[in-house]
């Protein structure tokens, strides 16, 4: 669907980005993650035509990307862009006839966006009459009202409360069911988790990570293991096929963290275990996203 190559983008001897390159395959919800300033918003304006990279191409859908392309991609702006004085309605009808809708089947759809959103009585409201997460949700109705193939969200959850977020998020989940590339800017990474098929973290004008959210966090694998169990504390005396990180006690016991030894195995851990104390759970931790995020991060500064 979006096909990213080699994108450098400067502004007044600033890099914004340098170099970036990402497939988005059709289909998938993609999230483009990155601490303030880190570029993300720069990528995602180029490939709205907002402005253009001082070199690099873009490819949409194969065909490199044109001005008529436009009415296949739907914009949330993080700062949004709705006129504060005009009514929603009106406004929202004026934005879909840009993007090639008749002013009947604008009226049409939007109506039914109004009734699943539960906001029926929006449309003679101003914008500056609702709330920012108010807002959101008409944003998120013009964004979505002319059914793009590629949506783009730039922090679409900022300014929601948790049930709004929530509401949000399984209307995008529902859009990308019927066929909707989703690209999504966020701090919110429990969104990632929840949403994102692939990723690509950006940095300091540079991509330092991208694939799928599974591959990703797979390959942060470092054999280590979460063990509850019910008995005496454990005894370490070095002989164990692991390497103690911390052990607490719990309401139902203690709970041990720990690394397996190169060559050993869980099976070993548990042969060793078992004889001393009753295994009540035992669970591989993986990085979350989250984790991987501000270890990266951390590591570059």
């Amino acid at each position: 669907m979006l096909s990213i190559r080699n994108i450098v983008k400067q502004y007044a001897g600033h890099t914004a980005l340098s170099d970036v390159s990402l497939e988005v395959s059709g289909g998938q919800i993609f999230g483009l993650l990155g601490p303030n300033g880190a570029g993300k918003t720069s990528l995602i304006r180029i490939i709205n035509q907002i402005t253009a990279p001082d070199s690099g191409e873009i490819y949409f859908d194969g065909q490199k990307l044109n001005q008529s392309h436009i009415e296949r991609i739907g914009y949330m702006p993080e700062e949004r862009g709705l006129y504060k004085k005009m009514a929603i309605g009106e406004q929202i009808v004026y934005l879909a006839r840009l993007k090639g809708l008749s002013h009947a089947e604008a009226t049409k759809r939007i109506k039914y966006w109004f009734e699943k959103l539960q906001i029926q009585d929006w449309w003679d409201k101003k914008v500056e009459e609702l709330s920012k997460g108010m807002q959101q949700k008409a944003q998120f109705v013009a964004t979505v009202l002319h059914e793009p193939d590629l949506i783009i969200l730039d922090e679409p959850f900022s300014g929601f409360d948790p049930v709004n977020a929530e509401v949000i998020k399984d209307e995008i989940l529902e859009l990308n069911r019927k066929g909707a590339t989703i690209l999504f800017s966020t701090h919110r990474m429990e969104s990632v988790e929840e949403l994102c098929n692939s990723i690509a973290l950006i940095h300091k004008s540079h991509k330092i990570l991208d694939g799928r959210v599974k591959d990703i966090r797979n390959s942060y694998r470092s054999n280590t293991f979460m063990i509850a169990y019910t008995g005496n504390k454990l005894q370490l005396n070095g002989t164990e096929p692991f390497t103690e990180i911390s052990d607490a006690v719990t309401e139902e016991g203690h709970s041990i963290r720990l690394q397996l030894k190169n060559g050993s195995s869980v099976n070993e851990v548990l042969q060793y275990l078992l004889p001393q104390v009753s295994i009540t759970h035992l669970q591989e931790v993986i990085p979350s996203v989250n984790e991987i995020f501000i270890q990266n991060v951390n590591k570059i500064g």
